[in-house]
């Protein structure tokens, strides 16, 4: 799917949703990471994904601030899915800094856990972890690039 901010590749599962990767992290290794790990039988079927790319498009159009999607949380375990499931908690145009997630965890001083959690987001946008930066206000790293979380940010306190 084109977006703002570069190709994504969306894929799914029965149960819903299950990974978002930009171009920067390789869709054909995600696509081989994707067979290895959920199943090898990865099917190419837009028309089951219409709903994540209608959602999609209407956020970048300005005109959706959450999404209402089934998710597959089965490539996030443990501490890190905690992490992500936090972060819907961060409401749109928001910004929380690691600390700020970390201290809202079962593990309140694993601020670079929460980084690492956020790094490996695998359904970034949807799961906002763009909406995650450095205590100084910073942007930090992002999965999809600086610039991607950049777009992101501006994107969510301009619409």
């Amino acid at each position: 799917m084109d977006t703002p901010v570069g190709t994504l590749l969306l894929a799914a599962t029965p149960r819903g949703l299950v990974k978002v990767a930009y171009a920067v992290q390789d869709h054909a290794e995600v696509l081989q990471s994707l067979a290895d790990t959920v199943g090898p039988r990865v099917l190419h079927a837009p028309r089951l994904l219409d709903p994540v790319s209608r959602q999609l498009d209407e956020y970048f159009a300005g005109r959706r601030r959450g999404f209402d999607l089934a998710l597959d949380w089965r490539l996030s375990r443990g501490f890190r899915h905690e992490v992500l499931t936090h972060l819907a908690d961060i409401a749109y145009g928001r910004t929380a800094s690691y600390a700020q997630v970390a201290a809202a965890t079962t593990s309140p001083r694993a601020v670079r856990a929460v980084g690492t959690a956020c790094a490996t987001n695998p359904l970034p946008v949807v799961v906002p972890c763009h909406r995650v930066v450095r205590s100084d206000g910073s942007a930090g790293q992002y999965v999809g690039g600086a610039e991607a979380k950049r777009a992101l940010l501006t994107l969510e306190t301009t619409a």
